[in-house]
């Protein structure tokens, strides 16, 4: 993968090229990334950290590595942020912000899903 997430733009680019999302800049400016009007993954302007639904597997076992904590407010619901500094290769962010994207795509009622030809 070329880009880089941690960089805003292309965090905004790489979440916009999957289905049926959607971009907010909320909070304070963070970039908000959102399917069927759920947020999945975000961008932290103040950071830089990328924050994203995680699987229960990956909520249970990354916290243990440097740089990658429960993400604050959102812990509760699954939620990781991953900074720069973890080391996680760009790949692996992008497959993580794929399984949020899953992840709340299959919680979606399914007439939202058949809305948005995510069936």
């Amino acid at each position: 993968m070329t880009s880089d997430l941690f960089r805003r733009a292309d965090f905004e680019n790489f979440v916009l090229g999957l289905p049926a999302v959607t971009l907010v800049h909320q909070w304070r400016d963070d970039s908000v990334a959102k399917v069927g009007g759920k947020i999945f993954s975000l961008f932290d302007r103040d950071d830089g950290e990328v924050w994203f639904k995680a699987s229960p597997m990956a909520f249970a076992v990354l916290p243990d590595t440097p740089g990658i904590r429960p993400a604050p407010y959102f812990a509760r619901a699954g939620w990781l942020a991953v900074s720069r500094s973890s080391g996680m290769t760009q790949e692996d962010l992008a497959a993580h912000i794929r399984e949020a994207h899953r992840l709340v795509v299959a919680r979606l009622p399914r007439r939202i899903r058949s809305e948005l030809q995510l069936t």
